[in-house]
């Protein structure tokens, strides 16, 4: 029945208002059986006497107005001296003898008791010529029913229910402005697959709006993910299609003798070889992108040096460069030190973007590979061999388009072909594998470029404290 966080807090909220008002009602008939309407009727009645005696007329002894009240009203009359000695009593001989009432630190009550016991009320008051005046009754005796029929009952059903229905909508209103918001955000979430979701309104409290502020950033990233994934199977398809369309036509023409030469079979054998190869080194970047993204990469830290390796690439590139007409140079700091990472890894970053370089940078072009030392967040000096290494690939090609530098970084991401001749190169995985190795180092990978003018990739990884 009281399932929903909605009923729960009604029912909260109810338990505690019914509580707070029991409270209330004890805590007023323990007042009333301390101090019922009939003693304070009483005393009322014993102040009304008093005040008559005091007023008499100054040619009446007080004597007999007191014996006259005594019997009018049926109380009991005391006067005393001003050094508290009884100089009269209406009840003398027909009653237990009453002392000088005194003042009980405890009781609200004016209350005093007589030689046997006995209860009486009374009321005191000095008069001009010093002297003490008290009017007494014996206490009324009630009974706890009639107390909590005539005194507590009523108040209690008026008010209280009152107060209760009134307390019970306001319960029921913090309940809603507190339930609705989640409610809100469950009924997202269970359509969140198979429908367009809108973001939730922050709503309610303070902590539901926040939760509320959080479910619509996951939403984003969850809905970023799935566009990411269906963008990423189309990609695949795509960039399969092409090879496998062309490894399809050249081996029916194999089949089929439409290649009846030897040449054109040597042709047809040769591109299904490359797209063959080109299927393989996709599906390698494919397998590296998944392993890097689970954290499951072999990343195997060593000390490298920098300046070493940046060489072996450069080396590496010599044929290629010296056919194109791009010189290659390399620029490294002296005294670097070395840094902990995976040299193997790092060698596949730059030999990544040395590729990519020779791929847009026209003949009489350079390529530059610069290691230097950033230590601008390092006031201590080079000596503590901290702060962070900037690797750095500079070309004077083509340049790229601020458009394509947001996302260059992206899986299956072209900048436009047309630089090259219409001519794609690679599945645009490479930038996209090289980012995710620079991370698992800790580091970070950056583009600056403007057309006409060349590219500057920037490669930063920090470096720890030993590497010498």
């Amino acid at each position: 029945m009281f399932s929903s966080l909605r009923s729960r807090l009604w029912l909260s909220y109810a338990l505690v208002i019914v509580t707070a008002l029991s409270i209330v009602a004890l805590i007023l008939f323990f007042y009333l059986l301390r101090n019922p309407l009939l003693y304070r009727q009483t005393i009322q009645q014993l102040k009304a006497v008093q005040t008559v005696i005091a007023k008499r007329d100054e040619t009446q002894p007080i004597e007999n107005v007191a014996q006259r009240a005594a019997q009018n009203f049926d109380v009991r009359i005391l006067l005393f001296s001003r050094d508290r000695q009884l100089l009269l009593d209406t009840s003398a001989g027909k009653a237990s003898a009453l002392p000088f009432p005194q003042k009980r630190l405890l009781s609200q009550l004016p209350i005093m008791r007589d030689e046997s016991g006995a209860a009486w009320l009374y009321a005191l008051e000095r008069l001009p010529d010093k002297t003490f005046l008290v009017v007494a009754s014996p206490r009324p005796r009630i009974s706890i029913v009639n107390l909590f029929t005539d005194d507590l009952l009523p108040a209690i059903i008026q008010s209280g229910l009152l107060a209760l229905l009134l307390s019970l909508g306001l319960a029921f209103i913090f309940a809603r402005w507190i339930a609705d918001p989640l409610q809100k955000i469950i009924a997202a979430a269970r359509a969140m697959p198979d429908a367009e979701i809108h973001p939730v309104p922050p709503q309610g409290p303070h902590e539901v709006q926040e939760l509320a502020r959080v479910f619509n950033s996951m939403t984003e990233r969850v809905r970023a993910s799935q566009q990411s994934q269906r963008d990423f199977v189309a990609n695949v398809s795509h960039e399969l299609k092409t090879p496998l369309t062309s490894i399809q036509g050249f081996a029916q023409a194999i089949l089929d003798g439409t290649a009846d030469s030897e040449s054109s079979r040597q042709q047809a054998a040769q591109i299904i070889y490359d797209e063959s190869a080109r299927m393989h080194r996709m599906a390698l970047d494919l397998l590296d992108l998944a392993k890097l993204d689970a954290g499951t990469a072999e990343i195997t830290m060593s000390a490298v040096q920098m300046g070493a390796l940046l060489n072996t690439v450069a080396e590496k590139f010599a044929p290629q460069s010296q056919k194109a007409g791009v010189q290659i140079q390399v620029e490294v700091e002296p005294n670097l030190p070395k840094l902990t990472a995976d040299g193997d890894r790092l060698a596949q970053v730059f030999t990544n973007l040395v590729d990519n370089a020779l791929k847009f940078t026209p003949s009489g072009g350079t390529i530059t590979l610069r290691a230097i030392l950033d230590l601008s967040g390092n006031p201590a000096g080079k000596q503590a061999n901290f702060g962070v290494m900037l690797i750095s690939v500079i070309d004077t090609g083509a340049g790229i388009s601020p458009e394509a530098q947001l996302h260059i970084f992206e899986r299956f991401y072209q900048s436009d072909p047309a630089r090259k001749g219409g001519k794609k190169h690679g599945a645009g995985l490479g930038l996209a594998i090289a980012r995710e190795i620079i991370r698992a180092h800790g580091g970070r990978i950056g583009v600056r470029s403007r057309l006409g003018e060349g590219t500057t990739f920037e490669v930063r990884i920090p470096i720890k404290h030993g590497n010498k």
